[in-house]
C-alpha cells in the first residue's frame, strides 16, 4: 500500500497550512518529514514514514533523517515506519536496537482496516454484510442519490454535518480552517474527492477521501441525524469504494480501528461499522522517537513523567 501521508499531495497540504516540509530520497528509501513544535522544542515528524524496501534502506533513511534533524536543530525525530522492510511484529526489538523508543502516544492509528478492491466489484460486495449490499442496491428507491465533487466550496457540506455530529456525540472535530485548507489543496488536483448523498436534492451525508497511487483513504465523514433512519452513510461509503475501483485503485483504507477484544474502546462503535464492509486488519509499528539532542529529550521525558505522576495523585485525592 502507498500511504497518503508520504505523498507529494500531503506535502502540498502541509505547506498550505504554513508548515515547513522536507522530502528526501535515496536508493530504496524516501521520506516526507514535517517540522513541528512540542514542549521539547522542534521535532522532525515523518507520518507513516520513512518508506524503505529493506532494513538496510531503512537505516539509510534514518541516517538522513538524523542529519536533517541536526541541520534544522530538531530535538528528536518522530517516525512511524509502516513500510520499511520489516513487519509490525518485528519492529520493537529492531527499532530499540537502533536507539528508538516508543513515543508517549501514537500520532497515527496503530491498527487500520483495509478493503482490497482486486477482482470484480461484486466480490467486494460479497464480503460485506447483506444489509450494506442491500442499501447500496436499493436506496435509490427512497429518493437518495449520490454525487462527487472536486469543488473546495462543497467542503461546507461536510463541515455542517461534522458540527452536528460533534454536538450530538460530544467530541471536538478538526477545525473548519484546517479542513477548508485541505480541501483547497487536494480537491482541484484530484488527490481528494468529496462524496455527497442527497435526498431530493438536499445533502444528507458527506465523506472526504484522499487518494495515493494505489489506495483511497476514508478520511472524514458525517451525516444529518434528521435522516439517520435512511442509513445513507453506508451506501455512500460503498459508492466511494466503487469509484475507487473504477479509478484503478487497489485498496480502500478505512483508517483506525479498536484492538480485538476491547468492546469498551473509544473506537469500538465505528470499528464495528468499518468491519461490516469486509476487509482485513493491518497492524503498524506505532509512533517512535529517535533522540538527537539527548539531554533535551531526556528533560522532556522527565517533565512528562512528573506531570503524569502529579495528575495520578490528584485523581486519587478525595473529592470535597
Amino acid at each position: 500500500m502507498d500511504h497518503f501521508l508520504q505523498t507529494p499531495a500531503w506535502a502540498d497540504v502541509q505547506r498550505a497550512l504554513g508548515r515547513r516540509v522536507h522530502e528526501k530520497s535515496g536508493p530504496g528509501w524516501s521520506f516526507l518529514a514535517i517540522e513541528e513544535k512540542n514542549p521539547a522544542g522542534k521535532v522532525l515528524y515523518s507520518p507513516y514514514g520513512p518508506v524503505a524496501d529493506s532494513v538496510e534502506a531503512f537505516d539509510a533513511a534514518t541516517a538522513a533523517l538524523v542529519a536533517l534533524a541536526k541541520e534544522v536543530h530538531a530535538v528528536f525525530v518522530r517516525m512511524e515506519p509502516v513500510a520499511a522492510g520489516f513487519t509490525a511484529s518485528d519492529a520493537g526489538p529492531l527499532l530499540r536496537a537502533r536507539g528508538l523508543r516508543p513515543a508517549p502516544v501514537n500520532q497515527q492509528p496503530e491498527l487500520s482496516w483495509v478493503v482490497d478492491l482486486e477482482g470484480d466489484f461484486k466480490d467486494v460486495l460479497a464480503g460485506m454484510k447483506p444489509t450494506n449490499r442491500n442499501l447500496y442496491r436499493n436506496i435509490h428507491k427512497k429518493g437518495v442519490t449520490f454525487r462527487t465533487s472536486q469543488d473546495p466550496a462543497d467542503i461546507s457540506v461536510l463541515l455542517h454535518f461534522l458540527h452536528l455530529t460533534a454536538a450530538r456525540n460530544g467530541f471536538k472535530p478538526q477545525s473548519d480552517g484546517y479542513l477548508t485548507t485541505v480541501a483547497q489543496s487536494l480537491l482541484p488536483s484530484g488527490a481528494g474527492t468529496l462524496f455527497i448523498a442527497e435526498l431530493e436534492g438536499e445533502p444528507i451525508a458527506a465523506a472526504f477521501a484522499y487518494d495515493s497511487a494505489d489506495t483511497r483513504v476514508y478520511a472524514h465523514a458525517a451525516l444529518d441525524d434528521a435522516h439517520r433512519k435512511l442509513s445513507a452513510g453506508i451506501p455512500l461509503l460503498v459508492n466511494l469504494m466503487a469509484d475507487a475501483k473504477e479509478k484503478g485503485l487497489k485498496h480502500v483504507d478505512l483508517w483506525g480501528v479498536a484492538p480485538e477484544g476491547e468492546p469498551d474502546h473509544k473506537w469500538a462503535g465505528f470499528t464495528a461499522f468499518k468491519k461490516s464492509f469486509g476487509g482485513r486488519g493491518v497492524s503498524y509499528p506505532g509512533t517512535w522517537d529517535l533522540p538527537v539532542n539527548k539531554a533535551r529529550y531526556g528533560a522532556y521525558q522527565l517533565a512528562r513523567k512528573l506531570r503524569d505522576t502529579a495528575k495520578t495523585l490528584r485523581n486519587k485525592l478525595p473529592r470535597p
